[in-house]
C-alpha cells in the first residue's frame, strides 16, 4: 500500500466525523467519556445516540489512554447495547477507502440492531395490551354473572311457615279445651238458683 494514502489521526477523525453526521449522528470530537469505570478523550461521540469513535494511534499516544481493562468494559456495554462504539486501532497504516467501507459497515450494523430494538419493544408493548386483552376476558369468564330471579306464573308464591295464619272456624285443639274446661269450672262455683 502506497504511503500517501494512509491516514493520520486526525484525517481519520475528520473523515469518520463525516460519515457519522451524514448518517443522521450528531458528533462531538474529543469529549470526555466517563462511564462504566473508563475515562478517555473520545475522539467522537454522540451522546444522545450513544454512537461515537476512538482511532488508537501512538501518535496521540492512545494505547496508554485507554487500557485493555477499559476496552473490555467498553465491548461488553456494547454488546449489551448500551453504546456503540466504532474503534480503529492502527496496528497497520489504514487507507481513507478502506476506513470508510469499514465505518459504514458499523454503522449499517448498528442502524439494524437499532431497528431490532425499536420492533422487539414494539412486540413487547403490543404483547403486553394483548396479554392485557386476554387476562381480562379470562377474569370476565370467570366472573359469575347474576342471573335474574326466576318469576312463577300463575301460582303465588309460598308464604313461609311461621306467618300462616290457622284457617278461619279451625281453633287449635289445645286452647279449645283449655276454654271448655274454663267454662265447666266456673259454672260450677256458680251459685245455683232455686227453682230449677
Amino acid at each position: 500500500m502506497p504511503q500517501s494514502d494512509t491516514l493520520s489521526e486526525f484525517d481519520g477523525c475528520d473523515l469518520l466525523a463525516r460519515l457519522f453526521r451524514a448518517r443522521g449522528y450528531a458528533i462531538k470530537r474529543n469529549q470526555l467519556f466517563r462511564e462504566y469505570g473508563v475515562e478517555f478523550h473520545i475522539d467522537g461521540w454522540d451522546p444522545q445516540a450513544r454512537v461515537g469513535f476512538e482511532f488508537l494511534t501512538s501518535e496521540d499516544e492512545d494505547h496508554d489512554d485507554l487500557s485493555l481493562e477499559e476496552y473490555k468494559a467498553l465491548c461488553d456495554a456494547q454488546r449489551r447495547g448500551e453504546l456503540a462504539l466504532f474503534i480503529i486501532d492502527e496496528v497497520e497504516p489504514v487507507s481513507a477507502r478502506d476506513l470508510t467501507a469499514e465505518a459504514h459497515e458499523f454503522l449499517d450494523e448498528v442502524a439494524a440492531a437499532v431497528k431490532a430494538r425499536v420492533a422487539r419493544a414494539a412486540k413487547s408493548r403490543a404483547g403486553g395490551v394483548e396479554k392485557a386483552g386476554v387476562k381480562a376476558a379470562k377474569k370476565a369468564a370467570k366472573t359469575p354473572v347474576k342471573k335474574p330471579a326466576k318469576t312463577r306464573v300463575g301460582k303465588p308464591p309460598a308464604k313461609p311457615a311461621a306467618a300462616k295464619k290457622p284457617a278461619v272456624g279451625k281453633k287449635p285443639v289445645k286452647k279449645l279445651v283449655k276454654k271448655l274446661v274454663k267454662k265447666a269450672v266456673a259454672r260450677k262455683a256458680q251459685p245455683r238458683r232455686a227453682g230449677r
